[in-house]
Formats: structure tokens, C-alpha cells, sequence
């Protein structure tokens, strides 16, 4: 993988393992595994998101309780599930770093181009929410699907933006638990992934900080 699509699709990650890594796939005989990370909010709550990692990366740290920090990608796949095919979500960890706990425990920064008219809508509390399909350029001509939320002066901002337009963000994954109806006495529950965006530029504008550093001012803030 090139340092271009390096840089269009990078997460920091740091939180506790709350799931016995199970496997996942096998890849030209290399093995892979999954398992849940919790990472910590402000707020005092937690995301769970899924994390994948290859067999060369786990050592005797990768079990549940353990709290590390892994460096990666978000990714999106493909599944059949029940004939129909379901956009999965998960962390892919290229490295596993040593914990600082004066990091942000959560941020991701995604260079892509909107593939999806954006959805614009108000909360009942009068809240501005956009959400966004974000397709981001990945090794051997693939790409990752990544729904994205934006909020107030950020919703505003891509509400507009066309199918095809180029967008640079900088935001955290979050997770949330949400209930479908699939027929009159079964109600499933279901996890989401997505980004709430933090920051965000077109990519036409330059990057010229760390994808920890929020204080940059080229961003359109929320």
C-alpha cells in the first residue's frame, strides 16, 4: 500500500478488549481474527466497535481486560447474511502501539468523495444532522463505504455537497444499539457504526497537521 492510501484512511484506537478473539478469514494462508473494543467517551460511556486483526500482530496482550492502543484503518466489506448483502464495518489494526494515556483514545481521519446525495434533517430538539456515504480509495482498486454524521455548522456545510465531490474529515468512530421490526411479534436488535464528524475541509485544501491535533483552525468545526 502506497503512502497516498496510507493517509486517506487512518484510526487511533486505545480501550479494552471486551471479547475473546475468534477468527474471522484466511487470506493467502494468513489468518485473521475478531474481537470487540471498548473505547471511552467524554461522557463517561463507551463504543464498542469491532476490531480485526492478522495472527502476526496477537501475542499474549490480545485477550479480554487487556487495554491497548492500535493504529489502522476502518474498513468496509460485504456479507450474505440471509441472501441479502449487509455493509460490515470493522477496524483493520496494522499496529499495535504503547498506550498514552494523554491521546485522544478515539479519532479517525478519512480522505474520500461523496458517493451518496447527503441527507439533511432537524431534530425535534432543532439539532442540524447530515448524514453522509463517504467512498474511500484503498490498495488493489478497492474501496471502503463509510457512512459519516455530521452536526450543526458541519451539517450545514455537506448538505449541498454533490455525488462525486472530494471530502477530508477528521472525527471518532462511534457505536449505537438500535432496534428494527422484522414482523409483528419479533423486534431484532441491531449495532451501527459510523463517524461523527469533529472536522472537516475539501480535499482541494492541504493537510498539514496530525491527525491528533485538534487545534487546527483551516477545519470547519461543529
Amino acid at each position: 500500500m502506497n503512502y497516498e492510501q496510507m493517509n486517506n484512511n487512518k484510526v487511533y484506537l486505545r480501550g479494552k478488549i471486551v471479547s475473546e478473539p475468534v477468527f474471522s478469514h484466511e487470506v493467502f494462508s494468513e489468518k485473521f481474527f475478531e474481537f470487540d473494543l471498548e473505547v471511552p467517551r467524554l461522557s463517561d460511556s463507551f463504543d464498542t466497535i469491532p476490531v480485526t486483526i492478522s495472527e502476526r500482530l496477537i501475542d499474549n496482550r490480545i485477550k479480554t481486560g487487556e487495554t491497548l492502543t492500535f493504529f489502522g484503518q476502518f474498513r468496509s466489506y460485504n456479507k450474505q447474511v440471509d441472501g441479502k448483502s449487509k455493509l460490515v464495518l470493522t477496524v483493520f489494526v496494522r499496529e499495535i502501539e504503547k498506550n498514552d494515556e494523554t491521546q485522544n483514545p478515539n479519532v479517525i481521519e478519512l480522505n474520500g468523495f461523496i458517493c451518496k446525495e447527503p441527507v439533511f434533517r432537524t431534530t425535534p430538539f432543532k439539532r442540524e444532522i447530515c448524514d453522509i456515504l463517504l467512498a474511500v480509495n484503498r490498495a488493489y482498486n478497492k474501496s471502503d463505504y463509510i457512512p459519516c454524521i455530521a452536526w450543526g455548522r458541519n451539517a450545514r456545510y455537506v448538505k449541498d455537497m454533490k455525488v462525486g465531490e472530494g471530502l477530508n474529515l477528521v472525527g471518532r468512530i462511534q457505536s449505537r444499539v438500535y432496534q428494527k421490526k422484522i414482523s409483528d411479534d419479533l423486534i431484532e436488535t441491531k449495532n451501527a457504526y459510523e463517524i461523527s464528524i469533529t472536522k472537516l475541509l475539501p480535499t482541494d485544501t492541504q493537510l498539514i497537521y496530525s491527525p491528533f491535533d485538534t487545534t487546527n483552525q483551516n477545519y470547519v468545526s461543529e
